[in-house]
C-alpha cells in the first residue's frame, strides 16, 4: 500500500506556470490534509476590505483601531462569505482547529469580538473563503507541478508583508521562483 504524504502545516507555493487566476503567485497555508482532501487559506492576497468593515457588518463594536485597519484576505474561492482567522497562540475559542501546538484556525465570532477590543491573539490574519481539494486532487496537482510545498515559517505567515510572501516562502528553501522554468518534467 502506498502511503500518502500529509501536507498539513505546509505552505503551498504556486509554481510560476500555475495559470488559475485564483492561485497565480499565491502562498496557501495548508491547515488540513488527509485521505479525504485538503483545506488551506491563501495568505498573500489582501483585499480592499478592512477588518472594521466586516466587524461593522457583524454589529461588533470596534475599540482597537490598529486591528480595525488590517486588511481582510482572499482566503480562496470556496465559500467566500465565510470567515477564517489564522492565529497564534492557539487560545480557547469556541470553534477552532489546532493546526500545530502554536497556530490554529478559528471560525467563531468570539475571536473577532476579542480582536475588536484588543484582547485577541498576539498574531492573526483574517480571511474570507478557503482553498479546498477533494480526495487525491492536491496530490495530482503536485504531480502536475502546480505547487511547491515547504514547511511553514510563522514569520512568513504573520510578519512578512503579503506582497513578499510568495518569494519569501520559496526563498526559505533556497528557491528563486523567477529562475524556474514553466515547463514541467517528470522521469
Amino acid at each position: 500500500m502506498i502511503e500518502i504524504a500529509n501536507f498539513t502545516n505546509q505552505f503551498l507555493i504556486a509554481m510560476p506556470n500555475l495559470g488559475d487566476p485564483n492561485f497565480s503567485q499565491t502562498v496557501t497555508f495548508l491547515c488540513q490534509h488527509n485521505s479525504e482532501g485538503a483545506l488551506g487559506i491563501v495568505i498573500n492576497r489582501p483585499t480592499d476590505v478592512m477588518l472594521h468593515e466586516v466587524l461593522l457588518q457583524m454589529d461588533i463594536e470596534v475599540k482597537d483601531l490598529n486591528a480595525a485597519r488590517l486588511p481582510i484576505f482572499f482566503g480562496g474561492p470556496v465559500q467566500p462569505e465565510r470567515g477564517f482567522v489564522i492565529h497564534q497562540p492557539v487560545g480557547d475559542w469556541l470553534s477552532s482547529y489546532r493546526v500545530t501546538d502554536s497556530v490554529a484556525l478559528t471560525t467563531s465570532r468570539d475571536i473577532l469580538e476579542a480582536v475588536a477590543i484588543g484582547e485577541g491573539p498576539d498574531k492573526f490574519l483574517v480571511a474570507l473563503g478557503y482553498a479546498g481539494w477533494g480526495e487525491g486532487q492536491l496530490e495530482r496537482e503536485m504531480i502536475d507541478n502546480a505547487w511547491l510545498n515547504t514547511p511553514v515559517e510563522n514569520d512568513i505567515l504573520f510578519d512578512v508583508s503579503p506582497e513578499q510572501r510568495w518569494e519569501s516562502a520559496a526563498g526559505k528553501i533556497g528557491i528563486d521562483l523567477n529562475l524556474l522554468s514553466s515547463v514541467a518534467g517528470h522521469a
